[in-house]
């Protein structure tokens, strides 16, 4: 296939065709900020804060969705695109309840930033995702403040009423990465851009919560594609910080499809778990299990020690007399009854090696094949 060649910042670099400006960038490591762009998504151009010059054209064109053309001449940092995105900077900080340091520095004194907080959000912090939100980011690195318009009221109030998901509606910058994400990379098909104008919401099928909707099946990853506090697990909500947690690479132990996660610890606990976005089979992605099923291995009602039965009660053992119990009692029977009168079935969240195992040790060891799997979960 042919190669074209572009000029960003003054470097001519190869491209084949079919890429758009942003692609070509990010292949030669050019930064282009993005705030609506979703990877593997259909690029909107709808956030302009990837905006670059183009020469030849006489209006900022958006990177992500621009093809790029053979000879053109792009700059990404001209002090014409840098105003357009500290204006667009500056309307999202007006859109609603973005109390950020950087986003109210004009509005108020700090103690009344903490003030408005509490009292929009109900809670004596700042926004959830302070510290891990791209508008805060970009906000701090073109040193864009808010006040300079004046902040729109949200007519929607805060929806907390399902167990996993808080949905501040004040907080959203209608990017659309949350309706991309469903759509396109979940294909659960859940959530959508709804009403017009200064009404314009992220709504399910009827407007009905998350919880009454018949797509949502909580995966979780509109969260993980939101580039603010508009979408936050409602486990973690506070209780996590980015600063102050540890990030451990893991295998997602639920099924043996082997999604990579990112455990987010504080304390010796797990406060949070996300996708790794680079990482296979699941490039980001996680089910409701994935994502939110954590917090039952701190349960008290969980067994950590092995329990025989003795007549009516149950008393505490070792593994190694809890296993030999067990080894002899399979013994025993396939030496009366023979191999067939013993059967296995391996746990639908078992990883394929364990199931692997498992049926070896039937077939091998016990000579059955009495062994099956359930897809219970």
């Amino acid at each position: 296939m042919e190669q074209g060649t572009i000029l960003i910042n003054g470097s001519a670099l190869p491209f084949e065709p079919g890429r758009t400006i942003l692609q070509v960038a990010e292949a030669h490591d050019i930064h282009i900020p993005t705030l609506c762009y979703l990877k593997d998504a259909t690029p909107t151009g709808r956030c302009r804060i990837c905006v670059v010059e183009v020469d030849g054209s006489s209006n900022l064109m958006t990177a992500c969705n621009t093809p790029a053309a053979d000879g053109m001449v792009v700059l990404t940092e001209s002090p014409k695109v840098v105003a357009s995105r500290r204006e667009t900077l500056e309307l999202m900080l007006a859109s609603g309840n973005h109390n950020c340091s950087i986003g109210s520095g004009r509005e108020s004194k700090w103690t009344e930033v903490q003030m408005q907080a509490a009292a929009s959000d109900n809670f004596d912090t700042l926004c959830p995702s302070w510290g891990d939100c791209q508008l805060q980011d970009l906000a701090y690195h073109y040193q864009v403040e808010g006040g300079k318009y004046p902040r729109r009221q949200t007519p929607y109030p805060m929806e907390t009423v399902n167990p996993l998901i808080v949905r501040d509606h004040s907080r959203c910058i209608l990017c659309g990465r949350c309706v991309q994400a469903c759509n396109e990379v979940q294909v659960n098909r859940a959530i959508n851009f709804g009403y017009q104008g200064d009404a314009t919401k992220i709504v399910t099928a009827g407007d009905v919560p998350l919880k009454d909707s018949d797509q949502c099946v909580f995966c979780g990853e509109c969260i993980q594609a939101c580039p603010t506090g508009a979408l936050t697990e409602k486990k973690a909500r506070f209780d996590w910080r980015p600063w102050d947690v540890e990030k451990i690479r893991t295998t997602c132990p639920y099924c043996g499809v082997g999604c990579q996660q990112w455990l987010h610890v504080k304390d010796g606990r797990i406060v949070k778990v996300t996708g790794v976005e680079e990482g296979s089979p699941n490039k980001g992605r996680l089910c409701v299990k994935g994502r939110f099923g954590y917090d039952f291995i701190y349960s008290d009602e969980r067994l950590t020690t092995p329990l025989i039965r003795e007549g009516d009660a149950f008393r505490e053992a070792s593994w190694d007399e809890a296993l030999y119990l067990v080894a002899s009692k399979l013994k025993e029977i396939i030496k009366e009854s023979g191999p067939d009168a013993v059967a296995g079935v391996s746990c639908a969240r078992s990883i394929n090696e364990d199931s692997y195992q498992m049926q070896k040790l039937f077939r091998g060891v016990f000579k059955t094949n009495n062994i099956d799997h359930c897809a219970r979960t």
